[in-house]
């Protein structure tokens, strides 16, 4: 049996990266930047909040994404 990763707490480096890409993706909307722009920073937020997501359903011993 694995021993469970301990759940990630709002200041770990991981929170703060996912947030930091989701401030990024709100300023290039609201500045104007080109369609190509948004959309690169839309699917880097959305994949490192879906990374910090998975991480934390398998530290609650829940079925997470899987692991690559």
């Amino acid at each position: 049996m694995s021993e469970k990763s301990p759940p990630l707490l709002p200041d770990d480096p991981m929170y703060r990266d996912a947030v930091a890409a989701m401030k990024r993706y709100h300023e290039a909307q609201a500045a104007g930047d080109s369609p190509e722009t948004v959309e690169r920073l839309r699917l880097i937020a959305e994949s490192q909040f879906q990374a910090v997501n998975d991480y934390q359903l398998r530290a609650l011993g829940r079925p997470g994404g899987s692991v690559h």
